[in-house]
């Protein structure tokens, strides 16, 4: 029991507490249910391999979005993490490529450049038009774009780079926005 609860806390979010109740809800599952939770987790690492090309996860390299035929391959919208993609492709405005880097640069949980797949990204700009900053409009994530976006115009000067707009969400009510939101929400108008 000991060894599952030290197992358990070492994903994201979980203390000690909450791997002890997941361990005893595995010790009171029926035999079937903890042989599938185990399976489940063998067939993850056995099968699932991040794409050469984007970093995404996928059970074939390349993936399905780097392969696709009618995705605008011209067009690279760079994210933080693989479920990044999910909520961007529910929009379903969006019709390029991906590049996934699998974090943010965070020099105090000594996360630097070389250890996000950003080299990779450089590679790919061969007959990319313009490349999307999509990482979050956190400290580290603005740090992150802006960073990426130095390091694309010194290896492809005209390219187009552009950030995601931020600013106040929809159906929420301005009063309640912080400064630094309507900050941006003010220098990211558009013309109506």
């Amino acid at each position: 029991m000991t060894r599952l609860i030290d197992e358990l806390k070492k994903l994201p979010g979980v203390g000690t507490k909450s791997a002890q109740r997941l361990a005893f809800h595995v010790l009171r599952a029926s035999d079937e249910d903890a042989r599938a939770l185990a399976g489940a987790i063998v067939t993850l690492r056995e099968k699932l391999r991040l794409c050469s090309i984007c970093n995404n996860i996928t059970d074939v390299d390349p993936c399905g979005y780097c392969t696709s035929a009618v995705r605008d391959h011209r067009l690279i919208c760079v994210v933080e993490e693989p479920t990044n993609i999910a909520t961007i492709e529910k929009t379903r405005g969006y019709h390029g490529v991906y590049h996934v880097l699998h974090g943010t640069l965070s020099p105090i949980g000594g996360v630097g450049p070389e250890q996000l797949r950003i080299a990779n990204l450089m590679t790919r700009l061969g007959e990319v038009d313009e490349v999307i900053l999509a990482t979050s409009p956190t400290t580290e994530g603005e740090a992150t774009a802006g960073y990426i976006a130095q390091e694309l115009r010194k290896v492809k000067g005209g390219l187009k780079v552009t950030r995601i707009a931020t600013g106040v969400p929809a159906g929420s009510d301005i009063e309640y926005a912080d400064e630094v939101t309507m900050s941006r929400a003010m220098e990211g108008r558009r013309e109506f």
